[in-house]
């Protein structure tokens, strides 16, 4: 069974972001505490500053950089059986950790965990959006049949509906399966896609106790400005689908990506 002393919250800063406090603050008041760590590239006085006051360990990532490179880092650097990536503009219901533990204690044979999540517009919480419905239709198969394989990756085949940040891995399992660092933008969903062929079962939680910030300076909203999402879709359909039939979906699946712009 698991405890909150085998859970912690990597939260990955970046520079400077203005919301780093918030989401610091909203992993500080979950109504069951367990081990909080921040790690960054880019370290400066603004983040040794914000881990002083709230009396977080900082960690520099001095290897692999990018995205990928500091998920790894961020992976590596919970010594916990539990590990959840905490993305800087993103906040956390005070329930996450209370309701994880409970739902990956319950689960035969996990995975991983994850719940679904909610937006943030101009401060705003968002609980339903065009793109969140579409999201919560793909995991009708997952949710329905947790321990398929193939439900599995019929929920992943049209795209991803899983956020990244409202998962929690399991350190035994994610250690051989890092993030392939050349995506900038689906290495989460190529990483779930080789999870997904693993026995065992992906634990769904469909309450929203996380929500996902949408501004014009995320990593994105940036990648999706200069089209190079658009290549990497492609990449992760082939996995699915034959290459003629994964172009066509890829790019239906890029209008979609327009609901992550402000």
């Amino acid at each position: 069974m698991y405890t909150e002393k085998d859970h912690t919250w990597v939260i990955c800063a970046y520079k400077e972001s203005p919301y780093l406090e918030e989401c610091i603050r909203s992993l500080m008041n979950q109504t069951v505490k367990s081990s909080l760590v921040m790690v960054t590239s880019t370290p400066g006085p603004f983040l040794e500053e914000m881990a002083a006051k709230y009396g977080l360990p900082l960690k520099i990532n001095e290897g692999e950089k990018g995205i990928g490179g500091d998920w790894n880092f961020g992976l590596s650097s919970a010594e916990t059986p539990l590990i959840t990536l905490a993305h800087q503009d993103d906040i956390y219901e005070p329930a996450y950790t209370e309701e994880m533990l409970a739902k990956i204690n319950r689960a035969g044979r996990p995975i991983l965990y994850f719940s679904d999540y909610g937006e943030l517009r101009n401060g705003e919480k968002a609980d339903r959006s065009k793109l969140l419905k579409i999201k919560r239709m793909m995991l009708t198969p997952m949710r329905l049949f947790p321990g398929w394989s193939f439900a599995r990756r019929l929920s992943l085949s049209c795209g991803n509906p899983i956020c990244c940040p409202a998962i929690t891995y399991i350190r035994e399992i994610i250690k051989d399966y890092p993030f392939k660092t050349h995506f900038k933008s689906n290495l989460d969903w190529e990483q779930t896609e080789r999870l997904s062929r693993l026995k065992g079962r992906f634990v769904y939680n469909p309450r929203i106790l996380m929500y996902h910030r949408i501004h014009e300076d995320s990593t994105t909203s940036e990648i999706i400005g200069d089209n190079g999402r658009t290549a990497e879709d492609e990449e992760m359909m082939a996995h699915f689908w034959p290459r003629p039939i994964a172009r066509r979906i890829a790019r239906r699946y890029a209008s979609g990506e327009k609901c992550n712009q402000v």
